[in-house]
């Protein structure tokens, strides 16, 4: 993991996992995988494993547990048990051993858990702990769409994340900004140990892009597309390291790989942090 140069971590999340996107992948220097246990109906891992086995030694891989198939359909649990279980699974089904398991959106069960939340969320935290002891991984993080049901949390468990994903980019909120601010400081992140994902919101193509132009949040930004500008600003909105963005085709990743040179407006972008923030507090903007 990279420190303070941006890097792109090419997200799984709805893709098909082709072969030629991890190919296309490395020719772009892109050599960061970024999936889930429950990826491609929980079926991933095996698929990474079966198509580009030969390819994944030259990726750094990182993978979600927290989500399981169930009777119903698909179930989120923060049980020790399973959790254990899932990193060891996915270390099989890869071929590999993960360099980053993250506990995949711990706030779903922390919610439902109370009043035992704090107790289950120091369990589920002991048990990838473990794993990584173990050697199941090299290191284990929290990955996080809502992070504010964890601040109240955080200081009652023992273990602590070695990387923390959360949202990133223009369309986040004020309180999901600062909650990720919180928690870096609380776990005593630096800016290469913060991962953002979803840069645009779900998709570049939602009709927000056209009707602002993230251009102004860069220094020289003549060459840039609004989509090159929204990504390159995603990575100071909080700040991260590292952008997981998800597609099937290479030149969209090359497009997305050629805005990482462009510089950040610091400025922009703290005035910007500070409207969202009187806009969350119905104060004038």
């Amino acid at each position: 993991m990279r420190g303070a140069d941006p890097r792109v971590v090419l997200g799984l999340h709805r893709s098909r996992h082709e072969r030629r996107l991890l190919t296309g992948a490395l020719d772009l220097g892109v050599t960061a995988l970024d999936t889930s246990t429950n990826y491609l109906g929980f079926r991933s891992h095996q698929t990474l494993g079966r198509t580009a086995g030969d390819l994944l030694p030259e990726f750094t891989i990182s993978t979600k547990v927290g989500y399981f198939a169930g009777p119903g359909g698909v179930e989120h649990s923060l049980d020790p048990i399973r959790l254990h279980a899932a990193v060891e699974q996915a270390a099989e089904d890869l071929g590999r051993e993960p360099d980053v398991v993250f506990l995949h959106n711990p706030e779903h069960s922390v919610r439902e858990a109370a009043p035992h939340h704090q107790e289950v969320l120091a369990q589920a935290f002991a048990a990838l702990d473990d794993a990584t002891a173990k050697g199941l991984c090299a290191a284990w993080g929290v990955a996080s769409w809502d992070p504010s049901p964890l601040l109240s949390l955080i200081h009652t468990t023992v273990a602590k994340p070695a990387v923390l994903m959360v949202r990133a980019g223009l369309l986040v909120g004020a309180g999901t900004l600062d909650a990720a601010d919180t928690l870096t400081k609380a776990w005593g992140l630096d800016g290469g140990h913060v991962w953002g994902m979803s840069p645009f919101g779900g998709s570049t193509s939602a009709p927000v892009w056209a009707r602002i132009d993230p251009r102004v949040f860069l220094r020289d930004s003549s060459r840039l597309t609004r989509v090159q500008s929204a990504f390159r600003a995603a990575y100071h909105l909080p700040q991260v390291g590292s952008v997981v963005v998800g597609t099937d085709e290479p030149a969209h990743l090359s497009e997305l790989v050629g805005a990482l040179a462009a510089e950040v407006e610091e400025r922009t972008i703290q005035e910007y942090r500070r409207l969202l923030r009187n806009r969350s507090r119905g104060q004038p903007t």
